[in-house]
């Protein structure tokens, strides 16, 4: 990490790439350490700590060979970054994934310490 903090935005454009790439390592880097997720809509899906997004992110890229994600549109202020997306693929069994919505991360020393998301199924 560097002594500047960086822009939210950037952080969230090296989380974009690490998704496209399916680099789960470049990924986590994005993370912090104890990160906290949080699914508004889905309190259940709540929780902390990167070894839970590894876990997650890991699945979702073995299990969605050709994961795709589209940054909609993005804005921030000094720490947090909201953002819209579009999350597509194809599930080994061959149906389809496809999410949408929105994101909400706190930013601090170049890591994504908290979020809020409300992705949903989009309908067929």
């Amino acid at each position: 990490m560097s002594d500047r903090p960086q822009a939210p935005l950037i952080v969230l454009q090296r989380l974009h790439a690490a998704m496209n790439q399916h680099d789960l390592e470049a990924f986590l880097d994005c993370v912090d350490l104890n990160y906290q997720s949080e699914h508004p809509a889905h309190p259940g899906l709540q929780f902390s700590g990167r070894n839970q997004v590894r876990k997650n992110w890991s699945g979702i890229f073995d299990s969605i060979p050709d994961f795709s994600a589209i940054l909609v549109r993005a804005i921030s202020d000094a720490h947090v970054v909201w953002a819209e997306w579009d999350w597509q693929g194809t599930r080994r069994d061959e149906s389809p994934f496809h999410l949408r919505g929105v994101t909400l991360f706190e930013v601090r020393n170049d890591r994504i310490v908290s979020g809020r998301l409300y992705m949903e199924p989009v309908d067929r």
